[in-house]
């Protein structure tokens, strides 16, 4: 029964670290050399929602129009509260799958449904899986596709409900560029338009 005790705490404690780990990754700055001297369109989109693809078509089609233009892209997390309960649940699934699997006995009478998950380990683990794994991909979901100048938000599908069309995302992206040099002279800069 230790053993068991100390594996939950191992498998709390690597789904921690590779959490802290991937946010120090996250925060690496760019040197001056690296340092991006051009504007930069960010795209936030929501990656279980399938909009990676779309992230991908705007970035050729923009590339190809505006090949100064530094764009980035990554996934939208939802709100706090919604990636909590996901990281909880997902520490669950796998505190559950180890119960399962390893058929303890905790000494009290067992419920009809424990009986059935240990006498059909396998069929119960996947079923556990599947199931958290459905109700995470619901908490994470958040059908964004956000799109920021220079940090300044320009488009929210959130609030619209639509992702922008190409002309559209032209003319907004042509109108923060010429807010932004409009004090330079424009003649110097090249933009392909």
């Amino acid at each position: 029964m230790r053993w068991l005790i100390r594996l939950c705490i191992l498998a709390i404690l690597l789904v921690h670290s590779i959490d802290a780990n991937s946010k120090e990754l996250e925060e690496v700055p760019l040197s001056k050399f690296g340092a991006k001297t051009g504007p930069t369109l960010r795209f936030f989109y929501c990656y279980s929602c399938g909009y990676r693809k779309a992230f991908e078509q705007y970035v050729n089609i923009l590339k190809q129009k505006y090949p100064e233009l530094h764009i980035e892209g990554e996934n939208f997390t939802p709100p706090g509260y919604k990636m909590l309960f996901a990281k909880i649940l997902g520490t669950l699934k796998i505190l559950v799958i180890v119960l399962i699997v390893s058929g303890v006995d905790f000494g009290l009478p067992l419920t009809s449904v424990w009986q059935w998950c240990i006498s059909n380990r396998f069929y119960s683990s996947v079923l556990v899986f599947l199931l958290c794994n459905a109700i995470e991909g619901q908490l994470i979901s958040s059908g964004a596709f956000e799109i920021h100048f220079n940090d300044v938000p320009v488009w929210s599908k959130l609030e619209t409900g639509r992702i922008p069309q190409p002309l559209e995302l032209f003319q907004i992206i042509d109108f923060h560029l010429g807010m932004q040099f409009s004090d330079m002279d424009v003649g110097k800069i090249k933009f392909h338009t």
